[in-house]
């Protein structure tokens, strides 16, 4: 009767050890379904970082709401930004059509989709501009000016401005006076500011960038003419990092293609148009060639380097 009773008690203690067992798998499971994957954004900085994060919070908020994945943004400096992302500090990039063609040539970044803001949606001009009072009204009246351009990676700011300087004949490193990359040059109203306020002759800014000023009526369109302008080149887009879940990047580009003006976020208890804040007016899709201006324009610039250095 004793081994007999023996073996219930071990046949009960073992029933009760695999329902404490299960129950336990049970609540990891719920645990692990709980988990949300969260994803880094890295955003181009604007004027600020406090401008940028006030910009495109809500847009990430948006992301996360409809792609079901919690999405974190990073605002990264210009002259940071290949780097971090080749380190892998963010999977998705908001950044402009020069640096996606080196993240997409040297990093293998694909395209998700393109920037839509101004007259020319998607795309926009490098222009060269001065006073209206100047005298200076053609690339040839640039010779000998002192001129000031965007950062090295604008493509608007800087690579369509010198590369207009070199087809109409004129080596910007030894026919202009003086040319400078002023601290701060990515913020593209500080150079139109300084031609009216005579620091500069001439500067470079994205056609984009003055269409702006005189809606917000900070410039006149006759406070300024435009010495030269380029072709229309792709401006802001977002790319994805080679790898990352085909099914996220999918729902991401629906998601940015789907944005609407009457879309809104909650943020901080205020109720956000996403556009608004973000100030752009929507997204459509390029294809990878469409950025080929960009890429030509940067291999005559780059050689053009080369042989001068």
């Amino acid at each position: 009767m004793k081994v007999r009773q023996d073996c219930v008690m071990s046949s009960s203690f073992f029933i009760k050890l695999l329902a404490v067992i299960a129950f336990i798998t049970l609540l990891s499971g719920c645990k692990a379904a709980d988990r949300t994957e969260v994803i880094k954004i890295g955003y181009l900085l604007c004027n600020s970082e406090k401008e940028t994060i006030e910009r495109f919070q809500p847009l990430t908020r948006y992301l996360t709401k409809k792609v079901g994945v919690e999405f974190v943004m990073v605002p990264v400096e210009i002259n940071e930004f290949e780097k971090r992302f080749k380190a892998g500090e963010f999977a998705f990039a908001r950044t402009n059509s020069y640096i996606y063609t080196l993240l997409q040539e040297r990093h293998k970044a694909r395209l998700v989709a393109s920037e839509k803001r101004g007259s020319f949606c998607s795309r926009t001009a490098g222009v060269i501009v001065a006073r209206k009072d100047s005298g200076i009204e053609k690339p040839a009246d640039v010779r000998g000016k002192r001129m000031a351009f965007g950062p090295l990676l604008a493509p608007a700011g800087y690579l369509s401005e010198y590369d207009m300087l070199l087809a109409s004949g004129i080596d910007p490193e030894n026919d202009l006076g003086h040319y400078t990359i002023p601290a701060g040059g990515h913020k593209h109203e500080k150079l139109v500011y300084g031609v009216l306020y005579g620091k500069y002759d001439v500067a470079a800014v994205p056609l984009l960038d003055i269409e702006t000023m005189i809606h917000e009526g900070k410039i006149s369109s006759e406070d300024l003419t435009i010495v030269a302008r380029s072709s229309l080149i792709p401006y802001c887009i977002f790319a994805v990092a080679d790898g990352v879940d085909k099914a996220i990047v999918n729902k991401v580009r629906e998601a940015l293609l789907a944005l609407s003006p009457d879309e809104t976020i909650e943020l901080d208890g205020e109720r956000i148009k996403v556009m608004k804040a973000a100030r752009i007016d929507g997204y459509e899709e390029l294809t990878d060639q469409d950025f080929n201006p960009v890429r030509d324009m940067a291999g005559r610039v780059n050689q053009h380097a080369s042989k001068t250095n």
